[in-house]
């Protein structure tokens, strides 16, 4: 298997538009909203906050996303939200108001913690903000009769997760991967995160992410641990490796979103990186490179708060996504890794059409594409982030905030 990638995509990254870039957004304001989920008396009980559905009789559904996470209505081209809509008899009120998770978990925190309605009947949020939520008790268990495409098509590697293990209530809507880039007008291959954090010629040129579960993941990975199940001693290891490598000048930085565009300017050679911003830039000598220990993989997911009044029309839309063509169609805009198994063979089907649409510049591209139809092979190098009590998080945020910020 090769995975490495020199890939020119068009549409903009939902990673690039992230608005937690930089350890002072990043240090503060996540630290800061902690104690408001530890707080008892915001703990729910789902089953006895909830609202009349009126699905049956009111056919609307008020989605919040995040921005160009989702294809738009084109000349010669119906986007899969325009044709649910049809198909469905339900008006879909689509927000683009997720930019950041914790920035949108402040929109929410007051009306889910006091059993009071969003006025929203999904949102989508990343692995850890959704774990968190799903804790509190602020989450709706989804009707698995109701969301059969799910259970038989979910791509294997996002079942199972430690903070939903039967998927009760979540639905992955795009996934990614976090791992190396570079640029091969400026370095060779970078091949694990020892070379990232050790090679002379990569010294100063070097940034990692400001997301802890991103790069200490990695971290965790290159020293032989699983970053599902490890120990404080684990950790402890790892972040001294990180802190080590900073103070003898590895580390130009550690940002968010930003690094793609130092990358291709040449302002540094090789970083932590997301898939889909690499795929997005538009620049052939961006190579996204899984390490040889392995890759992080995450999901935005798809989440039913309570006090949804329409949930059986959000199940309607999450069963929709998860059907193969339609996952094919949105993958083809968004750049990130479909969780729908059967989208890649959809993807020839529907392919010729995306062409003449102007939305792809041709079939082979994209179901080839790893970064987009990962193959099992390039799955069984994934791995995900521990799912950490309040306590852990607590702590594991104020370590790594100790190093971006030193």
């Amino acid at each position: 298997m090769d995975g490495r990638y020199a890939v020119a995509g068009s549409g903009l990254s939902r990673r690039t538009l992230l608005r937690g870039a930089g350890v002072g957004v990043f240090g503060v304001a996540s630290l800061a909203v902690l104690p408001a989920f530890g707080t008892p008396d915001r703990q729910q009980d789902p089953t006895t906050c909830q609202a009349r559905d009126t699905s049956a009789t009111d056919k609307r559904l008020i989605v919040s996303n995040w921005p160009e996470y989702i294809d738009e209505d084109a000349e010669g081209y119906k986007s899969t939200m325009t044709v649910f809509a049809e198909r469905m008899g339900i008006d879909v009120s689509y927000t683009a108001d997720v930019n950041d998770n914790t920035e949108f978990f402040a929109k929410v925190v007051n009306q889910l913690g006091a059993c009071q309605p969003t006025k929203r009947d999904m949102f989508m949020l990343t692995d850890w903000m959704a774990a968190r939520m799903i804790n509190m008790g602020w989450i709706q268990k989804l009707d698995k009769s109701k969301i059969p495409n799910v259970d038989k098509n979910l791509i294997s590697s996002l079942r199972g997760v430690g903070w939903d293990p039967k998927r009760e209530y979540s639905a992955p809507w795009q996934s990614g991967f976090t791992g190396i880039a570079y640029n091969k007008k400026l370095a060779k291959e970078v091949r694990t995160m020892d070379e990232l954090l050790t090679r002379d010629d990569l010294r100063g040129k070097v940034t990692m992410l400001t997301e802890m579960r991103d790069t200490m993941g990695l971290m965790l990975l290159s020293d032989g641990k699983d970053p599902a199940k490890f120990t404080d001693a684990d950790w402890t290891a790892s972040i001294d490796k990180i802190q080590s490598a900073r103070r003898h000048g590895q580390i130009r930085a550690f940002t968010g979103n930003e690094y793609i565009n130092d990358l291709s300017a040449g302002n540094i050679a090789a970083c932590v990186a997301w898939s889909g911003d690499v795929a997005a830039a538009g620049d052939d000598n961006l190579v996204f490179v899984p390490p040889e220990e392995g890759l992080m993989i995450w999901a935005d997911n798809m989440l039913v708060p309570n006090l949804a009044s329409h949930r059986a029309n959000a199940e309607k839309w999450i069963d929709y996504y998860y059907e193969p063509e339609v996952a094919a169609k949105l993958a083809a805009y968004v750049w990130y890794v479909t969780p729908v198994q059967g989208a890649q063979q959809a993807m020839e089907k529907v392919g010729p059409d995306l062409v003449k649409a102007g939305l792809i510049d041709d079939v082979a591209s994209m179901v080839e594409n790893q970064l987009i139809f990962p193959t099992e092979d390039y799955l069984k190098s994934t791995h995900t982030f521990m799912a950490l009590d309040e306590a852990k998080i607590r702590q594991y945020e104020g370590d790594f905030a100790d190093v971006t910020g030193g």
